[in-house]
């Protein structure tokens, strides 16, 4: 549909996907990588838990499926660009626990909890079924321990603010 990057079927279903954004490096910004990274690397080679990657376009993002951001700076401290500021939040998303979550199935699991460093994820007892997770936006770090310990990939990341509306409509 020319260059809306929706195909034909998924147009006519009315399904549009929800784009989630690609979770960029604490202290950066989506403006200020696409304005000021020039794609060196210095940011991957200086993270000590391997979790910051390149791009297509060679600008830095965090995959949180290979594990968590500890806050460390070391991204930051390597950087030659004026890409972070650490004067912002480190994170401009928190975790959304998705409909694909073994617990909403009826399998018991709370590998996500388990993993949260802030407690942002607690379980909620229902009668029938093993516990639900629900997650506190408050105290959500949006560092990605959950998505990394998540068996079921049901853990993806949202901005914050879009995250809380849903939370209140949902």
């Amino acid at each position: 549909m020319g260059g809306s990057g929706l195909d034909r079927r998924t147009f006519l279903s009315g399904r549009f996907a929800t784009a989630h954004p690609v979770p960029r490096p604490p202290w950066s910004r989506e403006a200020a990588i696409v304005s000021a990274c020039s794609g060196c690397g210095a940011c991957v080679e200086a993270c000590p838990q391997s979790i910051i990657a390149l791009d297509d376009r060679q600008k830095p993002f965090v995959d949180f499926k290979a594990g968590e951001c500890t806050f460390c700076g070391s991204c930051a401290d390597a950087c030659p660009e004026p890409v972070f500021d650490r004067t912002l939040t480190p994170f401009p998303h928190i975790a959304v626990i998705r409909h694909a979550c073994f617990a909403g199935r009826g399998i018991v699991c709370e590998s996500c909890g388990d993993a949260c460093p802030e407690a942002a994820i607690r379980f909620q007892m229902r009668l029938g079924g093993p516990a639900l997770p629900s997650l506190a936006a408050d105290r959500c770090t949006g560092c990605g321990a959950c998505i990394a310990a998540c068996p079921a990939d049901a853990i993806a990341v949202s901005l914050a603010d879009a995250a809380v509306m849903e939370a209140g409509h949902g």
